[in-house]
């Protein structure tokens, strides 16, 4: 059986290319960049709640760093080094093999070098720390939208938890339009060229991972302000579209998983807003609108909308996959 060291070693060590030291050793030692700010994140991924045992071990290693990808985009930074934590209860070589494959191939994508961690024996876990840089007082906050402003998302929204309610058996999708939505489930595309763009455009920013609702609600509580949305302009597939209006807005609306960015910027500055959306390559779509008043509103071209029954994912309150 392969010790920890030589597991270490076979799959993950390579050699220091931005940092000044890397894998190997007590600790890894970054370069300072004068007149950048350090853009730091840690997400966990625990096996059978944000993944299914079976899942596959590229795919997965894919989206362990995605994730963290993720936040540094909704943060506009530029990726510069990651480090990886793994519990496991056997070193499966092949298994092992797949893993950092998924997760070097992004990370080389990014040029976010794997600097460090740990390995240890337990029920699988996985656990990425994520280190950007920005220059100073550009980061994207969520404590930025101000009255008046637009809300945008970029991508669609939705597949996520659509393909989720498919391996629930929740409902059922045929084959074809499974394996469409299942990728964004699986293998999330972080919107790090976007996050970059938006510096000094929008107002405020994150990733959508527990769904809309929720996680816009947490850009109006930091800013002190609130929304009204319009679910007819929300981005979805036309696989989501044939779905009826209850799937539609839990998906759209309550379905985490998706890795979107989800931001504000001021009406004077839409074009460019598109302008950057063109730049990175990313579609970006107008939802609604910030406001003053406190809350969430939602509408549709019939009147408003109530919001019964529709949650975000919250990991205390949530059933497990």
């Amino acid at each position: 059986m392969i010790s920890e060291f030589d597991l270490i070693a076979k799959y993950f060590k390579r050699p220091a290319a931005r940092a000044d030291l890397g894998v190997g050793d007590d600790c890894a030692l970054l370069r300072q960049t004068t007149g950048m700010q350090t853009a730091i994140s840690t997400d966990m991924l625990v096996s059978g709640t944000h993944f299914f045992p079976d899942t596959d071990p590229e795919q997965l290693g894919h989206k362990a760093l995605a994730v963290n990808l993720s936040d540094l985009a909704a943060m506009g930074a530029t990726p510069t080094a990651c480090t990886l934590a793994v519990a496991m209860q056997a070193p499966d070589e092949s298994w092992i093999a797949a893993f950092a494959k998924g997760i070097l191939t992004l990370a080389d994508r990014y040029q976010c070098e794997l600097i460090g961690g740990d390995t240890t024996r337990g029920p699988l876990n996985i656990c990425i720390t994520v280190f950007g840089q920005i220059p100073a007082g550009q980061a994207l906050r969520r404590d930025g939208a101000k009255a008046g402003d637009d809300i945008w998302i970029s991508g669609t929204i939705g597949d996520a938890r659509l393909a989720l309610a498919h391996l629930r058996q929740e409902l059922i999708l045929p084959e074809d339009q499974f394996q469409q939505v299942l990728p964004r489930l699986q293998k999330p595309v972080p919107r790090v060229e976007l996050g970059i763009a938006l510096r000094n455009i929008a107002h405020a920013a994150l990733d959508l991972s527990d769904g809309l609702l929720g996680d816009l609600g947490h850009i109006l509580d930091a800013s002190h302000a609130g929304a009204a949305i319009n679910t007819d302009d929300l981005p979805i597939s036309s696989i989501l579209r044939q779905q009826d209006e209850k799937w539609r807005l839990q998906c759209t609306l309550g379905g985490g998983d998706d890795y979107e960015l989800c931001f504000t910027a001021p009406v004077e500055k839409r074009e460019q807003v598109l302008e950057a959306a063109r730049l990175s390559h990313t579609p970006v779509t107008r939802i609604g609108s910030i406001d003053p008043q406190p809350g969430i509103r939602l509408y549709n071209a019939a009147g408003p909308l109530a919001r019964t029954g529709i949650h975000s994912f919250d990991h205390f309150a949530t059933p497990e996959k």
